[in-house]
């Protein structure tokens, strides 16, 4: 028998730590190789986790709700058959590197913080750093400005934590900042009263914390306008309705509205890419790939946002293999860490739930979100080669909610109308 030191395994691309939500197994009991041990959190996607190999617990070195490192050891392992080629063996040899592991992966941190000495407004924010940022009051721009020494330059919490101690304030007003006493409110917030047994107190989940966390954090980031155009899309909505059925047969694919949005999206953030960028400091960084979230909501009632990427280099047919594709994965918890990253732009379709028109928070750090409404037949008076007259035509509301620090009106304003006149000049006798 060997002793085996189960180690957090990689989640995906630039994921450098992750939370354990739950184990399924406790000290002394048995397991089998690839059965689920424990099930982890990265971002908004969970994750099941199995066994190396066949063997019994015997340490468990993390609980539920702690965060740990990729590549930490987590549990020990007495392997009592099969071992999987992952799993990591505890030798003589090992113990007596430890010492100078432990200098080279110092070494190594150092030298590439050294390297790597400007900030990356890319980098991924867990949802763990952003709750940091927020306890401590720090602003977007601070928290991309850290150095970040994990892979790839993601900014752990270990950065925040030393910028937070070593911090200096370059700025002439941040000194004041730093020695004026910062003015209390006066407002009390309103008790809560509820009725012990007659009222339901639920407890939020991990993901509606999280959701709740990015959205406080959004509003307190970017100050949000919010633009509204109507659309008629009766040609749109004809074409669907008379293609969906052969498009599916043909392909196997279903035809909804959503990879219709996307497509629309795509072409008007060619038309205007200042749309399709983050702000860094006093920076706006543009960015060349069209990637296009789209929130979904989840059987629990949560949104997540899985990722379109690229949606501007494809055609219809392969927007809507990955749209049906990522809808599934979310209807069936199954999304990987990486389809729910990289988002450029994001599109909410709130007429799904029935409402009219929204005004949704940005997916920072973002700098603009869609959200699209319900079509509704209505009467509307139309222009035609014999004047004006009245007509059924299929209506909806688009709203852009946008940061008004890196876009203005006229940027805001275009771009919506361009999404528009995509949807309104659709071509009927499209081919596919």
């Amino acid at each position: 028998m060997s002793v085996i030191e189960f180690k957090l395994p990689k989640m995906g691309e630039s994921i450098t730590e992750a939370a354990i939500i739950t184990w399924f197994k406790s000290v002394g009991d048995t397991v089998e190789i690839d059965e689920v041990l424990l099930e982890v959190a990265t971002d908004k996607v969970d994750s099941e986790v199995p066994s190396p190999c066949t063997g019994i617990i015997k340490e468990l070195k993390c609980q539920a709700n702690d965060v740990v490192t990729i590549g930490s050891v987590i549990a020990i392992i007495e392997a009592t058959g099969e071992i999987s080629n992952t799993a990591t063996p505890v030798s003589n040899t090992d113990k007596a590197l430890k010492k100078d592991l432990s200098t080279h992966k110092k070494t190594t941190k150092e030298q590439r913080t050294k390297i790597k000495n400007t900030p990356d407004s890319d980098a991924f924010l867990s949802p763990l750093v952003l709750k940091i940022a927020q306890q401590e009051n720090l602003s977007l721009q601070e928290v991309q400005s850290i150095v970040g020494t994990g892979a790839d330059g993601r900014i752990r919490k270990s950065d925040v934590f030393n910028y937070i101690k070593n911090r200096k304030y370059a700025l002439p007003s941040r000194p004041q900042q730093q020695t004026t006493q910062p003015i209390k409110s006066t407002y009390t917030a309103p008790p809560i009263k509820f009725v012990e047994g007659h009222d339901t107190v639920i407890k939020m989940d991990r993901m509606r914390k999280m959701i709740a966390d990015h959205m406080v954090y959004s509003k307190h980031t970017s100050p949000h306008v919010t633009a509204y155009i109507e659309v008629d899309v009766t040609n749109m909505v004809n074409w669907r309705n008379a293609n969906k059925v052969p498009f599916q047969e043909k392909h196997g694919q279903r035809l909804t509205f959503t990879p219709l949005f996307v497509e629309a999206v795509a072409n008007a953030i060619k038309a205007f890419p200042g749309i399709n960028a983050s702000i860094d400091g006093d920076k706006i960084i543009q960015y060349k790939d069209i990637n296009v979230g789209m929130a979904t909501a989840l059987p629990s009632g949560n949104l997540i946002v899985p990722v379109v990427k690229n949606a501007d280099q494809k055609d219809l047919l392969a927007i809507a293999t990955d749209v049906n594709d990522l809808a599934n994965k979310s209807r069936n918890n199954n999304l990987k860490p990486e389809e729910v990253q990289g988002s450029t732009f994001t599109i909410s379709n709130v007429g799904t739930f029935g409402s009219l028109m929204g005004t949704p928070i940005i997916n920072q750090p973002e700098v603009a979100i869609l959200a699209i409404g319900i079509i509704k037949k209505r009467t509307e008076v139309i222009t035609t080669d014999k004047g004006d007259e009245i007509a059924i035509r299929s209506m909806m509301y688009l709203s852009l909610s946008f940061d008004h620090r890196a876009v203005d009106g006229f940027l805001g304003g275009s771009f919506l109308r361009k999404i528009g006149d995509e949807l309104e000049q659709f071509d009927v006798n499209r081919k596919y």
